[in-house]
C-alpha cells in the first residue's frame, strides 16, 4: 500500500522541490520509503508502505528497456500466476514484488491487462516514447484517484491534499458538490469539493497524451441473478469462494490482522481468516459497545483480540484530523470510529482485513427489505399512489407519513442509497447559495437504468455498488487507514467473490425475516448461530446523545455562526434543527451533523493558515 502523485508540464525546469513537497503531504500513506521520477515532461514521486518484495518493491518500477515507468498503490492478489505466464513468454523481472507484474502486463496486452487482475489498485504507467499517460483504477474504487488540471497542467494523484502545493493550483470550493452532499452525506458527483479536480470513476482507465484525456470503462459491475440455483450447493459455493478469497487477501511479508466488530461480515471474516490478532472499538455507552461482544468471539475462535474504548472528549477532538486525512467532507459518524480503530491496529501490523463489500454484493442492508414492506402499495395504479404520496408530504410528523411518502413514489425516485439526509426541496430552502447541483435522482439515474429489468431490490444494490460503495464506505476504509501506515484489505470485494455473488437469486439474499440470507448460512458453519443471524446494525456511534449534551451543542452552535456558516446556509434553519434536537422535538442529528461536518472541514482546508492538522 503506498500513494502517489504527479504533474504533467514542461515548462517547469525545476520540478524536483515541487514534486517533493507534494510527496511529503502524502507521507502518511507510505512512511518507509520515496521514489522519483522527473523528466522534461512529467514529475512523479511515490511513498511507499512496505508490504510485498520488501527489499527490492521499491518504486518507480521500469520495463527492460526503461521506456516504461510505473507507479502503483495497491495490491495484486494473483501476482505470482501472472507473472509466471509472462515469464514463460520472455518477459524478464528484477523484483520479487507484484509492482512489476503491472509494467509487463501492460507490454504485453495492453489496456486488456486491465480484466486479468485480481486486487485493488490505482496505478499510472508513464511512456517516456510518446510522453503518454495510461491511469487506471480498480473494479470497485477500494483504492483512491483524483486528476484535474492547474492551468495547462494535468494533476493526478491518490490524494487531493497534494495538490494544494503546486504553484498553479486554484482552490476553489464546488458549490455542486457541496448541494448533493447534503442529501447522500458523501461527495457524490464525479467532480469532487475542489472546483475542477475529478475522481477517477472505478472500472475506468484515463490516457493522457498531447493534451487530451480520453477516459473510457473497462468493467461495469452488472447481476445475473440465477433463479435455478439451489440453496445448498450456493452455500458449499460461497463458503469454497470466501476461503479462496481470505488466502489470497492474506498474501504479505508482513503479518496481517483483522478488524472484527459485532456484524456477520468481520466475523466471518476473522473466523476463516484464523490469524493471530484481530482489532476492535466502541463507546463507553451500553448499546455503542461491541468490545466485550469481539473479546467472546475472539476467545472462542482462538485469536487475541485489542480493544479500546473511545472517550467522547477524544472522539470530537479528532475530527478536524479526519477531515484532513478524508480530503473531502464524510458526515458518516462511523469514520471516526475507523480512525480508532485503524490506529489501534497499526500499533501491531502493516496489514488488516475487513468486512466491507458484503452488504452490497449477497443483499445485507435493512433498507432492501422494503420493496416487501410496499409490494401491496405497488399493486396500486402509480398515479394514485403518487397522490398519496402528494398528500402525505403536507401531514404533521405522524406515524405511518414516511411509509406513505416512500409507497408514493417509484423505487428510482425514492431510493439513493444508504444514506437520504436532507430532500432536494429541504436543501434548495437550506441553502443560501445558488448552484447547479443534479437533483438526487438525476445521480442514480444510470444504474437505474442499466438495473432496468432487475427486481427493486437488485436496483437498489446495484445503485449502491455505484454509488454508496465508493462514496462512504470505501472511501472513509481507505483514507482511515492510511492516516495511520495501515493497509486495509476487503475480501469480500474480490473479483471472484463478486463472479458468484452477481447471480445470486433475491429469495437466496433478502426475504421478509432476514438479509444476506445465503451468506449467513455459509458463516454458520463457523461462527456462532446467534452472531450469523444478527440484525445489521451498522457502527453505533451515539451522535444523537452528544448533540442534547449543553457541551457540544454549543460547540456546533459556535460553526453554526461562523461567516461561512451564515453566508451558505439559511441561520435560521440552521439553528431551528440545532435547537429542535437539543430540546427533544425531533432527532435532527443526522441533518445537524451532516452540515457540522463540512463546517469543519471547510475550515480545515480554506480557513486555517495550514492545511496540515
Amino acid at each position: 500500500m503506498c500513494g502517489y502523485v504527479g504533474f504533467v508540464n514542461s515548462n517547469i525546469v525545476t520540478k524536483e522541490p515541487i514534486i517533493k513537497k507534494m510527496m511529503d503531504r502524502i507521507i502518511h500513506r507510505g512512511p518507509d520509503s520515496e521514489g522519483v521520477y522527473i523528466d522534461e515532461f512529467v514529475a512523479i514521486g511515490f511513498r511507499r508502505l512496505s508490504i510485498i518484495g520488501l527489499e527490492d518493491g521499491m518504486q518507480p518500477i521500469f520495463n527492460e528497456d526503461k521506456n516504461l515507468v510505473l507507479f502503483f498503490n495497491g495490491e495484486i492478489y494473483n501476482y505470482q500466476e501472472l507473472k509466471a505466464d509472462l515469464i514463460d513468454q520472455g518477459h524478464v523481472f528484477y523484483t520479487h514484488s507484484d509492482s512489476e507484474v503491472l509494467i509487463h502486463l501492460y507490454e504485453q496486452y495492453g489496456k486488456d491487462m486491465l480484466n486479468k487482475l485480481r486486487g485493488m489498485f490505482s496505478f499510472t504507467i508513464y511512456n517516456k516514447k510518446d510522453q503518454s499517460l495510461f491511469i487506471a483504477r480498480d473494479y470497485f474504487g477500494i483504492k483512491p484517484l483524483y486528476y484535474g488540471m492547474a492551468g495547462n497542467s494535468l494533476l493526478f494523484g491518490s490524494e487531493i491534499k497534494s495538490f494544494l502545493d503546486y504553484p498553479d493550483f486554484n482552490k476553489e470550493l464546488n458549490f455542486d458538490a457541496l448541494e448533493s452532499y447534503l442529501s447522500f452525506q458523501y461527495s457524490s458527483l464525479p467532480e469532487t469539493f475542489f472546483k475542477g479536480i475529478y475522481k477517477l470513476t472505478p472500472g475506468h482507465y484515463m490516457i493522457y497524451k498531447d493534451g487530451e484525456i480520453d477516459i473510457n470503462r473497462y468493467f461495469q459491475a452488472t447481476f445475473d441473478n440465477d433463479e435455478n440455483m439451489e440453496l445448498e450447493p450456493l452455500v458449499d459455493k460461497i463458503e469454497e469462494v470466501f476461503i479462496d478469497s481470505i488466502k489470497a487477501h492474506k498474501i504479505s511479508d508482513v503479518e496481517v490482522g483483522s478488524f472484527l466488530s459485532s456484524g456477520i461480515d468481520s466475523s466471518y471474516a476473522a473466523t476463516v481468516f484464523q490469524g493471530d490478532k484481530t482489532f476492535t472499538v466502541g463507546f463507553n455507552y451500553d448499546k455503542y459497545n461491541e468490545v466485550e461482544y469481539a473479546k467472546e468471539l475472539s476467545q472462542l475462535i482462538g485469536i487475541k483480540n485489542e480493544s479500546k474504548l473511545i472517550g467522547d472528549k477524544e472522539y470530537w477532538d479528532s475530527l478536524s484530523k479526519v477531515q484532513y486525512h478524508m480530503d473531502e467532507p464524510l458526515a458518516d459518524p462511523s469514520a471516526i470510529a475507523l480512525y480508532f480503530v485503524s490506529e489501534l491496529a497499526s500499533n501491531y501490523v502493516k496489514v488488516v482485513l475487513s468486512g466491507e463489500g458484503a452488504d452490497e454484493l449477497f443483499g445485507g442492508y435493512n433498507i432492501y427489505r422494503e420493496p416487501f414492506s410496499l409490494a401491496g402499495f405497488s399493486k396500486i395504479p402509480y398515479g394514485l399512489r403518487k397522490l398519496i404520496g402528494a398528500i402525505a408530504d403536507i401531514l404533521p410528523d405522524i406515524k405511518g407519513k414516511s411509509f406513505l411518502q416512500r409507497a408514493g413514489q417509484r423505487i428510482e425516485d425514492r431510493y439513493i442509497g444508504n444514506a437520504k439526509v436532507f430532500s432536494n426541496k429541504e436543501r434548495k430552502k437550506l441553502l443560501r447559495i445558488k448552484t447547479t447541483a443534479p437533483a438526487t435522482n438525476m445521480v442514480t439515474k444510470d444504474f437505474f437504468e442499466l438495473g432496468k429489468d432487475y427486481d427493486d431490490t437488485t436496483k437498489m444494490q446495484l445503485v449502491d455498488i455505484n454509488t454508496w460503495l465508493i462514496g462512504d464506505i470505501l472511501l472513509k476504509a481507505d483514507k482511515m487507514s492510511m492516516a495511520h501506515s495501515l493497509e486495509l484489505r476487503v475480501p469480500f470485494l474480490d473479483k471472484e467473490v463478486f463472479k458468484l455473488a452477481r447471480t445470486i437469486p433475491l429469495k437466496y439474499k433478502v426475504n421478509k425475516e432476514n438479509t444476506k440470507y445465503a451468506l449467513r448460512l455459509a458463516a454458520r458453519r463457523v461462527i456462532p448461530k446467534k452472531v450469523a443471524d444478527k440484525k445489521k446494525l451498522g457502527f453505533p456511534v451515539p451522535i444523537r446523545v452528544w448533540l442534547k449534551e449543553k457541551e457540544y451543542y454549543e460547540k456546533v452552535k459556535g460553526y453554526f455562526n461562523k461567516p461561512i456558516a451564515k453566508e451558505l446556509f439559511v441561520y435560521d434553519q440552521l439553528m431551528d434543527l440545532l435547537d429542535g434536537h437539543y430540546k427533544g422535538k425531533k432527532d435532527n442529528s443526522r441533518k445537524i451533523w451532516t452540515i457540522y461536518i463540512f463546517l469543519l472541514w471547510y475550515e480545515v482546508f480554506f480557513e486555517k493558515e495550514s492545511v496540515k492538522v
